[in-house]
């Protein structure tokens, strides 16, 4: 499987940085997006027809969703690519509401099930999207949120993307043994003195990857204001394994 970062920049999009998104492909199944924040469905478009994506949500804060009423728009009313069918969606309980919301042209909700198939996530619960298996994991942050473990059922080649939580034992399951880790480090490089229950320190993030025992590790919603080399230096200090800072545009072979 391949990822390709759409966007990573943390809680705000930065120039030349969409918000957190992530397109995962794989040989002859849909294609499935991770989050879709704001300026994400811009570079989806170049890399993917996203009338024919599945797309699954960590959480509903508007850094990892606000382009969702883009992709409907698309996926009903474009002349040449709009959806043939439905795909599957999968997020929080109240994503049909809050994002139905967000589309409506006023108080009411938007029903987006003419060409989305939603069902919530389920804490240890796997699904199969296409050739990939993706499981939910609890974390920890202020609105119902998600790690996902993401395993290609053929190849058993694995990833786990974090979403948005501070350090939880929940997260270290999620991420035991993969090839690649995507982890937030929304606090830069040092998280004393902030709120408990938000985000990751580079620290943070180093210290879970040791402890789940992970290939290689990749920082991602790092905020446009942090200092990004510092936050490397933070998680070099707890985890000796290879380290990237994500940016948006990098491809992966998972």
């Amino acid at each position: 499987m391949e990822l390709t970062i759409l966007g990573c920049s943390g809680s705000v999009a930065a120039p030349g940085n969409a918000a957190s998104g992530y397109l995962i492909t794989v040989d002859n199944a849909p294609a499935v997006v991770m989050d879709l924040g704001p300026g994400t469905f811009a570079p989806l478009q170049e890399l993917a027809n996203p009338s024919e994506a599945d797309v699954v949500f960590t959480h509903l804060h508007a850094d990892h969703c606000l382009d969702l009423p883009s992709l409907l728009v698309w996926r009903r009313f474009h002349p040449e690519l709009a959806a043939k069918g439905r795909n599957l969606c999968f997020g929080p309980e109240r994503t049909p509401v809050h994002l139905g919301r967000l589309s409506a042209n006023g108080d009411e909700v938007d029903d987006f099930s003419d060409t989305l198939a939603f069902a919530p996530w389920r804490h240890g619960q796997t699904e199969i999207l296409g050739k990939l298996n993706f499981t939910p994991y609890e974390v920890d942050h202020p609105v119902e949120a998600y790690a996902f473990r993401v395993e290609h059922t053929a190849t058993g080649s694995s990833l786990c993307y974090s979403g948005d939580t501070a350090y939880t034992e929940n997260l270290i399951e999620a991420a035991r043994g993969v090839d690649y880790f995507f982890c937030e480090a929304g606090w830069g490089p040092d998280g004393n003195d902030k709120p408990i229950g938000m985000h990751m320190s580079g620290g943070d993030c180093g210290r879970a990857a040791r402890e789940a025992g992970v290939g290689t590790l990749v920082l991602v919603h790092i905020q446009p204001w942090a200092d990004k080399e510092a936050t490397l230096e933070a998680a070099r200090a707890e985890f000796d394994g290879e380290i990237i800072v994500g940016e948006a545009g990098m491809e992966f072979e998972i």
